[in-house]
């Protein structure tokens, strides 16, 4: 198939084009700059320069596509410098993602998959005081609002993540890998509370898996292992070989700032993926200590 990846240069987007164009489909990937990243084995992939936000993907640049992986929502990392943060989720998510899988339909796309977050599906209690999270739950439903006969929009929805893509730079994971090796000036503690986490490789097979098989207009809840924040830092320092065990503190820690944390430092979010659906979609589990070897094995 014919497909392109919408926010490709990115880690999650980036490592589900290698995988799909692994898997022998032609991938084409998207990105706001003027060239995949260089360095990195996207640079063998088609190239497609656009931001969805300034409405650069209308039906005529889509056209031609078998299959649109939509791997580029915004979250609080890509809001501009001065710009309000609501007003910003909701123009991106609200307003120009639904826009995008219309010009998807109108381009005669067959299969999308819009990747989202699993916040409003694993916790939906945290809807009300968080405008981010209820902006992710609009892109989810807007998207999917887009699906017609011959159209077919599946949700995928995920958790905290965890992998690499081979010369992609991390700035949120090589840190962590200077941290555990005591390159960093930070107390040996991770904060109190969890998460669901899943590796980079399983997400990539579950969207694969859901262009293939998924239910149209379906929003899957995916995921693979509930981590206390201790228990997922401390596989860092096993993978680097420091014998340091972390304590859990009710306090922040500048590597995963309150801010990161929407459920609130000292709570979890767990849930066990539907048994069904992760058969369906045919990706693995219990791949998250493998994930951050293949972190310390490029960072290290």
């Amino acid at each position: 198939m014919k497909v392109l990846v919408v926010g490709g240069t990115g880690a999650l987007g980036g490592h589900a084009a290698l995988h799909l164009a692994k898997a022998g489909h032609d991938v084409t990937i998207s990105g706001r700059g003027p060239a995949a990243p260089q360095g990195t084995p996207l640079t063998g992939l088609g190239y497609m320069q656009g931001d969805y936000i300034a409405g650069d993907f209308g039906p005529e640049r889509l056209e031609g596509f078998d299959w649109v992986v939509f791997a580029a929502g915004n979250d609080p990392r890509h809001v501009p410098r001065g710009q309000n943060f609501a007003e910003w989720l909701y123009r991106a998510n609200h307003e120009a993602l639904p826009a995008f899988f219309a010009a998807a339909r109108q381009a005669g796309v067959a299969r999308a998959i819009q990747l989202g977050s699993f916040y409003f599906q694993a916790a939906p209690h945290l809807l009300e005081g968080s405008a981010y999270i209820r902006s992710r739950q609009a892109a989810c439903e807007g998207a999917r609002a887009e699906g017609a006969p011959g159209f077919d929009v599946v949700s995928v929805n995920a958790p905290f993540m965890v992998g690499t893509v081979p010369g992609l730079p991390s700035a949120v994971f090589e840190p962590y890998v200077k941290w555990a090796k005591g390159q960093i000036p930070i107390p040996f503690y991770a904060p109190t509370g969890g998460t669901n986490f899943m590796s980079f490789r399983s997400l990539s097979e579950a969207i694969e898996g859901a262009l293939l098989r998924g239910e149209p207009g379906k929003a899957y809840l995916v995921g693979d292992e509930n981590l206390s924040f201790r228990d997922y830092f401390q596989l860092f320092f096993d993978a680097v070989g420091n014998p340091v065990q972390l304590e859990a503190r009710d306090e922040e820690l500048p590597l995963l700032p309150d801010v990161a944390i929407p459920q609130g430092r000292g709570n979890f979010i767990s849930y066990e993926p539907d048994p069904a659906e992760t058969a369906l979609l045919g990706y693995r589990r219990h791949d998250v200590a493998a994930a951050v070897k293949d972190i310390v094995a490029q960072f290290g």
